[in-house]
């Protein structure tokens, strides 16, 4: 698909050409943003007719990726977070940390691992450290052999220090082989390797050797110590999940080697959940056409339509039978689970920062301030409060704060309601905003600039009836945020009904950046209030537990959880240990155990 100045936005294939054109202009109703604004820029397009599926998956991959077209899924990592790069094709090959990959480097036999938070990043390079005699110096090998003695590293056993021109390259290579053994989870190997180094060593009475081999073996066992096992039998698996807010999907790769997470990528596409099945299939044949290794397994979270013709693409391109597996059961199933959070941690992760490394945390507040004809900078304090409940138990509220666009979590407050006793959010939100303004210029309390208000013209039209009563809040801007039906943030409404809808493959960067910061608050109020009301809901049943023995009063319920710390602990503790907190006699231990355990 071609626009009116002949640039392609769209590439895509279809195997009956004729009803994928009546459906884009047919004439019906498009369902999805996305389509609709494509369609909208349209003004030409031009077909290839190939022999087959595959054919086609594969020109549909290589014209993408040609023109890159605004309207189809390009694949971007963050290209904040570092990798760690291995020149297998140097005779003395070097580990590094390197910004992105690099492709004649990895044309010529490279191969990378990550890309790694830049902490993680520095704790697996110190990690090889510990454990393999790498060389560490910028020296260029064979070139510099014998040039310079040997550092202190080499003296305490942290170099194999081929500068003394003593090691041969297929020894150094040997080492670095196993670092890729590494990476790919095989410690039983390399564990074995040394293990057998530091008894022949023993044995030939170089007890400094062994020591050090030693040092290296403990620090391998701490490191595959940490590490869960998820699969029980050992075997090489990628799992993907995706987790899509804010206008943006996250795609998260976690790397099963051996068994063990040994790696994770994590990737950033503009697209909703509409675009699932293509935001899948395009991450791919995308990611996987320059990866060195592909897994024999890959879970995906979705069935897909062009399945067989994937596997056919990536099997030849492995060499070997490679299956994409929705797993239903068992531990592939656990394993995508855990994918699927991890996209949904970056993605809160991403929403909370306001977008990439570099974003600008105020950008989105500015771009408010024009929407509500305010003075720029007028915008600072933001606050939004959220009512959680168990219908008439645990009624509570949360309040968050975000100063210059960023969570200010030392100001965050808890309300537990005290004069309402029954589910009614509106009357719980007139007691929490009245409490919250009675402290107004307190430390922790001051005048916020904006309210934002969780829901639409109904909800701000409440709030603003409670605010507005209230002396002193004059100054105060109000605004709602507004969900889809999917209940995802969609736009935001102002006090004199205008709204901002916030959806659509066409939002300029100011209306992204505000929608990131729209959800980040909805999301934050929610999860704040609702782990509140969950804690009394905790303390409540703990209560009510203990107050079903007979005998048992405030007075000892307060002292078995202060010996105990919870009710798990007293329900595992045996009638001595029972006997020995304060205020509890024989008896009252007996009831106590009684209770928990009937008449064993």
């Amino acid at each position: 698909m071609k626009d009116s100045t002949g640039a392609v936005i769209y590439v895509g294939k279809a195997k009956k050409l004729r009803n994928r054109l009546k459906s884009y202009f047919g004439g019906g109703v498009i369902s999805s943003n996305k389509v609709a604004a494509m369609v909208s820029h349209v003004a030409d397009f031009e077909y290839t007719v190939v022999g087959s599926e595959s054919e086609a998956l594969l020109l549909e991959n290589n014209l993408i990726k040609r023109y890159q077209p605004k309207y189809n899924i390009l694949l971007r990592d963050d290209k904040g977070y570092p990798y760690i790069c291995i020149t297998l094709n140097e005779l003395y090959p070097r580990v590094f940390k390197a910004f992105r990959p690099d492709p004649k480097l990895r044309q010529a036999g490279a191969v990378y691992y990550g890309p790694y938070m830049n902490g993680d990043c520095y704790e697996v390079l110190q990690t090889i450290n510990d454990i393999f005699p790498l060389k560490r110096c910028k020296k260029v090998f064979p070139r510099d052999i014998g040039k310079e003695r040997p550092c202190l590293n080499y003296h305490i056993g942290k170099c194999m220090a081929p500068c003394r021109g003593e090691v041969k390259s297929e020894d150094y290579r040997a080492m670095t082989d196993k670092i890729v053994m590494f990476f790919e989870g095989k410690y039983k190997g390399i564990e074995e390797s040394i293990e057998d180094e530091m008894r022949q060593a023993s044995s030939d009475l170089e007890f400094e050797k062994a020591g050090i081999l030693r040092d290296r073996l403990i620090a391998l066992r701490n490191v595959s110590k940490d590490q869960r096992v998820y699969l029980s039998i050992e075997r090489d698996v990628d799992a993907i999940g995706l987790y899509s807010d804010a206008g943006e999907t996250c795609i998260r790769k976690l790397e099963l080697r051996s068994g063990r997470v040994v790696g994770s990528s994590t990737y950033f596409v503009s697209g909703t959940e509409d675009d699932r099945e293509d935001i899948l299939k395009n991450f791919i044949l995308q990611y996987y056409e320059t990866s060195p290794k592909i897994p024999p397994v890959i879970l995906v979270p979705d069935q897909m339509e062009d399945r067989e013709d994937i596997e056919s693409f990536l099997t030849t391109l492995a060499g070997r039978k490679i299956s994409l597996h929705k797993a239903e059961r068992g531990e592939l199933y656990d394993l995508a689970k855990l994918a699927a959070s991890n996209a949904r941690e970056m993605m809160v992760r991403r929403i909370l920062r306001g977008g990439g490394a570099g974003a600008d945390p105020t950008y989105p507040l500015r771009y408010l301030e024009e929407l509500m004809g305010a003075e720029e900078g007028s915008i600072s304090r933001a606050e939004s409060f959220d009512i959680s409940n168990l219908g008439n138990d645990d009624i509570c509220a949360g309040m968050v704060v975000f100063k210059d666009g960023k969570p200010d979590k030392s100001s965050y407050r808890l309300f537990k309601m005290k004069m309402v006793e029954t589910q009614d959010d509106f009357a719980s939100m007139r007691e929490t905003l009245t409490r919250r303004f009675a402290h107004l210029g307190q430390k922790g309390f001051e005048a916020p600039d904006i309210i934002l208000v969780d829901g639409g013209q109904g909800q701000l039209t409440a709030v603003a009836s409670v605010v507005r009563s209230i002396e002193g809040t004059e100054g105060i801007k109000l605004a709602g945020m507004f969900k889809n039906d999917r209940h995802k943030t969609a736009g935001i409404i102002f006090e004199d009904g205008r709204q901002v809808k916030l959806e659509g493959k066409d939002l300029t960067d100011s209306e992204i950046s505000l929608l990131r910061f729209l959800t980040t608050v909805q999301n934050e109020v929610h999860r704040f209030a609702i782990s509140y009301q969950h804690k009394l809901a905790t303390k409540r049943n703990i209560r009510y537990k203990l107050e079903a023995i007979d005998g048992i009063g405030p007075a000892k319920r307060k002292n078995l959880l202060a010996h105990f710390g919870t009710i798990k602990g007293v329900e595992g503790a045996s009638i001595e240990q029972l006997g020995e907190c304060k205020g509890i006699s024989g008896a009252d231990a007996k009831a106590i155990y009684r209770f928990f355990h009937g008449e064993e």
